[in-house]
């Protein structure tokens, strides 16, 4: 194990910055595992190295994930063709992507038996934050574990916390998303409700972001509903992975999420629209076509 550098896998628009700052911050080399370098080039500019070897990535005495979803990160930590096979006993793991519960929790047990230490620390911000350094991060696993990683993620974060036993950073990162996710969907159609009543949309927007209905989502997505602006931010189709994340948990513990449903819902049915590749406040737009309204600037009629 080398103490001198850090692993890294996934230099996305998340993990990329997150790179940089343990780069930064700190004064050991921070390796990253690219199949495509012409895509980090720019932040091999900001002192990462980059490799194809998943050796050499192994190598580190701290390991750090940056991917897509659940299914990745099992393939990333226990594929045959990946770090399971190099890693050995004393070595830590530290997942900073949003993942599944279910999944967590296997690859913590299938580490332990091994003797890694496996830390879940899922974070919450957007690519601003994520450059900044200034990200909210939640850790599950091993109390020595997290005091000893907790130098790393002060890098990267200005808020983080420890939340229990492995998973528990997974559950409390699920909680954030789907709250957001259900603020996004009621948000959507209480501003298409009134368009439906006929109220002025810009106006609209202007009492809720001052007012006590405001929030993060509302103040992200007025002003691009507005405008007409469906690109920028997450995809529907990648964030109803939260959504399925939480039918899994309510429904192995039996817990009654009516209101979770009813947003669920709403999800599913711009999906079913083929508003996928959209971000969230496209799910607005499955009321705009139930109502024959439009929430945007200029708009103060109903649609014809």
């Amino acid at each position: 194990m080398d103490g001198t550098k850090i692993g890294f896998f996934g230099l996305g628009v998340m993990g990329g910055p997150m790179a940089v700052n343990m780069g930064k911050k700190g004064s050991e080399e921070i390796v990253a595992f690219v199949r495509d370098k012409h895509k980090a080039v720019k932040y091999v500019e900001q002192g990462i190295v980059t490799t194809v070897s998943v050796k050499e990535i192994s190598e580190a005495a701290v390991i750090f994930l940056s991917l897509p979803d659940g299914d990745v990160v099992e393939e990333i930590v226990l594929g045959s063709e990946y770090l399971f096979r190099y890693l050995e006993p004393g070595q830590v793991i530290v997942d900073l992507s949003t993942s599944d519960y279910g999944i967590t929790v296997k690859i913590g047990k299938a580490l332990q038996e091994k003797g890694i230490h496996f830390l879940d620390a899922p974070v919450s911000g957007m690519e601003q934050r994520a450059i900044d350094g200034t990200l909210a991060v939640m850790c599950g696993g091993e109390r020595e574990v997290f005091d000893a990683v907790r130098p790393y993620l002060e890098r990267i974060g200005n808020t983080i916390e420890y939340m229990g036993e492995t998973g528990s950073g997974q559950l409390v990162k699920l909680i954030n998303q789907v709250l957001y996710d259900m603020n996004v969907a009621s948000l959507v159609e209480m501003l298409a409700l009134s368009r439906g009543m006929g109220l002025d949309p810009h106006k609209v927007g202007c009492i809720v972001n001052s007012g006590t209905g405001r929030s993060f989502a509302s103040e992200f997505f007025i002003p691009r509903i507005l405008k007409n602006e469906f690109s920028e931010g997450y995809p529907l189709e990648k964030a109803y992975k939260d959504i399925v994340s939480a039918f899994k948990v309510s429904g192995e513990m039996k817990l009654p999420l009516p209101v979770f449903n009813a947003a669920a819902a709403v999800f599913q049915a711009a999906l079913l629209k083929g508003y996928g590749s959209e971000n969230k406040g496209a799910m607005i737009k499955v009321y705009e076509e139930l109502y024959g309204v439009e929430f945007r600037t200029g708009k103060t009629q109903k649609k014809e």
